[in-house]
């Protein structure tokens, strides 16, 4: 009985969680290049069970009695980084990885310390600061195979390979880093990516396109069903609790009442 309560407060945990990621996701419907996220659930490890203080048995004189599970809990938050889809703006300054969805600008991040590091994104919102360079629109600075941008005022093309032309003469190239495991990345926030020590960089293989940018690969419609599943999965839980406490509460005032 007290095994199920745990079950179902343990579920209603891991579901708060859902919850949390799913709104996340709807929040960042519009949200340029952003990649969803969904929690994976993982059960508990098996637990021995042993009655306690009870070896006089001759059959089973160590007391065990099996194993259980206490049920599930969040094993990760897993990122799927497919490419979403890309949409014309017409606006020289908003550039889009395309065919490949390993591929990430690379922009750099001052760190409190004052050093600097390259952080990643698929966002391609870029436009320039007061000294002329390219910048995300937070304001970090977008990052050439040299170094920041310097793009000034005017327009300016970019080729599929990355390479900036301006006045028929070129500027710079975008760093796009390609790693072969997405999933040692890292969310930074700001829309933003940061590796770890798993992370291995590839050669790029996919395009650069002018003009268009990702949208975020968040399906609305799925993100809605899967949260009426969670608020269905939580209330179940919820119901489970309310009558596991009913019955110890019968257990407690009835069923031992001395008469």
């Amino acid at each position: 009985m007290i095994r199920g309560l745990y079950t179902s407060a343990w579920s209603m945990k891991a579901n708060t969680k859902k919850m949390d990621v799913i709104s996340n996701n709807l929040a960042n419907v519009n949200t340029t290049a952003f990649k969803k996220d969904t929690v994976v659930l993982e059960s508990f490890p098996d637990v021995l069970a042993v009655r306690v203080n009870d070896t006089r048995s001759r059959l089973n004189p160590s007391g065990r009695v099996g194993t259980l599970e206490l049920g599930s809990d969040v094993g990760e938050v897993f990122t799927y980084f497919n490419q979403g889809q890309l949409v014309k703006t017409d606006n020289y300054f908003d550039l889009a990885i395309n065919n490949s969805s390993t591929g990430f600008f690379t922009v750099e991040f001052i760190g409190e310390n004052g050093e600097a590091r390259e952080l990643y994104t698929r966002d391609g919102a870029f436009t320039t600061d007061q000294e002329g360079y390219l910048t995300t629109k937070e304001g970090y600075r977008v990052l050439g195979v040299n170094g920041p941008i310097m793009i000034g005022s005017g327009e300016f093309t970019v080729e599929e390979d990355g390479t900036i032309m301006k006045n028929n003469e070129v500027v710079g190239q975008l760093l796009i880093r390609d790693f072969t495991d997405t999933t040692t990345l890292r969310k930074y926030g700001n829309n933003l990516l940061e590796r770890t020590d798993e992370t291995q960089e590839r050669a790029f293989e996919g395009t650069i396109v002018q003009g268009y940018l990702e949208q975020s690969n968040v399906n609305i419609i799925k993100e809605m069903v899967d949260m009426i599943t969670v608020i269905r999965s939580y209330e179940a839980n919820q119901k489970m609790i309310q009558a596991h406490d009913n019955t110890l509460g019968r257990a407690v005032n009835d069923v031992g009442k001395v008469r």
